[in-house]
């Protein structure tokens, strides 16, 4: 169940690559490329919000004391989709912007568009890095969970196997009160007869 999960991640991990690294194309692209670019970035995000549905229904069958993980993880996910879709419709804005510019002749080498421009690509590099930042911490976080629930597994092995001695011990001592009862009981009836 889980690696089907992975994979799911794995699936969206590169798809969303892909569709960040196409969004952050299409306002440099000819327009006849930017139109064929904005329809691969719509059927792709409708992957994406497929593969999203698909790991929702794979968190769901998960058994409710390992799902916080998942559910976490899945918020995350969704979050990520979000700020892609803000993304795409900023970079089909500034497409339409282009659009429109060339069809009202406007040949876009004004200083206004050109710092209009160097922003939306600050924003975009600011946003690329958050992203990374948010996607470190979350592989740091996956990281230290395990390593604690590594410990809690070995020192659950170590508690039963401490229980287990403890058992054997007393088991052995009910063996030697059996035998001793039955000596005495032995005894006790002899004493009886004489």
């Amino acid at each position: 169940m889980s690696s089907d999960f992975e994979g799911y991640e794995q699936d969206f991990a590169v798809l969303t690559a892909e569709i960040t690294s196409k969004i952050a194309r299409v306002p440099r692209l000819p327009p006849d490329e930017k139109k064929q670019m904005v329809g691969h970035v719509e059927k792709q995000l409708e992957e994406a919000k497929e593969l999203l549905e698909q790991m929702d229904l794979e968190v769901r069958e998960i058994p409710p004391q390992s799902r916080g993980m998942y559910s976490n993880r899945m918020r995350s996910y969704k979050q990520e989709m979000g700020k892609l879709e803000t993304d795409f419709k900023r970079s089909r804005i500034a497409y339409s912007d282009e659009v429109r510019n060339e069809l009202l002749g406007d040949d876009g080498n004004s200083s206004e568009n050109q710092l209009i421009k160097l922003r939306e690509e600050r924003a975009h590099l600011l946003d690329n890095t958050e992203r990374l930042e948010r996607s470190s911490r979350r592989l740091e976080a996956g990281y230290q969970i395990a390593v604690e629930t590594e410990q809690i597994g070995q020192e659950m092995l170590e508690n039963l196997s401490h229980d287990r001695e403890k058992i054997q011990r007393a088991r052995e001592r009910l063996r030697e009160t059996d035998a001793n009862l039955g000596k005495s009981s032995r005894v006790l009836t002899g004493m009886l007869r004489r």
